[in-house]
C-alpha cells in the first residue's frame, strides 16, 4: 500500500520514510531539468530571487512530450538525475523538500539531502504514460525557450513513486543491493 504525500511537503510528512517505500504524491510540483537547474543558481548567485518558489516543493525531473488530445501533458518518464547534482544542494538550502528522477546521486547530494531533511524519489523509467495519468493540469511558468525542458507547474493526483534516499541518508541503491547479495549469499 502507498504512502499518501501532500504538497508542498513538510519535515513530519518525510520523517518515517525509508528506501523501499511506495508513495504517491497529490498536490503542485515543479518540472526542471539540468538547464533550467543552471538557470536557477545563476540566478541565486547573482543575488536575484527564482521566478518559482521551492520552499516544500517538489522537483520532477522530467522533459515530458507533447500533450496530445484533451491531457495536460504527454508521456512524462523521469530523467537520470545526476545531471541536477551540481545545482541540487543550493535548492535544497532554499527549502526544495524532494526531487523526482531516477539512478543514483553523488554524496554531496546526499549530504544536503540530510542536513534539509529532504527525500529522493525514483519514478519507474518506461511508466512514461502511466505517470502522465496521473497529472491533472500543467503550465509553463518560466524558461519557454528550453522548450521540453521548460519549468512546469503540474498539479498531480497519486504521482506513483519511490523512495530512493531518506530524510537520514539511506539509499535505497545501496541497500537494496546488499539486501539481494545478502540473500543470494544464503542460496
Amino acid at each position: 500500500m502507498a504512502i499518501k504525500l501532500h504538497t508542498p511537503l513538510t519535515d513530519d510528512q518525510l520523517k518515517d520514510l525509508k528506501p523501499g517505500d511506495n508513495v504517491e504524491i497529490t498536490g503542485t510540483i515543479y518540472t526542471g531539468r539540468d538547464a533550467a537547474h543552471k538557470r536557477f543558481v545563476e540566478l541565486l548567485e547573482q543575488g536575484k530571487e527564482l521566478p518559482i518558489d521551492v520552499k516544500g516543493s517538489v522537483m520532477y525531473y522530467v522533459g515530458p512530450a507533447p500533450a496530445k488530445g484533451d491531457r495536460p501533458i504527454g508521456s512524462a518518464g523521469p530523467t537520470t538525475s545526476y545531471r541536477m547534482d551540481p545545482f541540487t544542494p543550493q535548492l535544497l538550502d532554499l527549502g526544495l523538500k524532494g526531487m523526482i528522477g531516477k539512478g543514483k546521486r553523488d554524496q554531496a547530494v546526499k549530504d544536503s539531502i540530510v542536513k534539509n531533511g529532504a527525500v529522493y524519489f525514483a519514478a519507474i523509467g518506461g511508466a512514461a504514460a502511466v505517470i502522465a495519468k496521473s497529472v491533472k493540469t500543467a503550465e509553463i511558468v518560466c524558461y519557454e525557450d528550453l522548450g521540453a525542458e521548460a519549468v512546469r507547474k503540474l498539479y498531480v493526483e497519486d504521482f506513483p513513486c519511490t523512495v530512493v534516499v531518506d530524510t537520514k541518508g539511506n539509499d535505497l541503491y545501496q541497500t537494496g543491493r546488499k539486501e539481494y547479495l545478502d540473500w543470494k549469499n544464503t542460496k
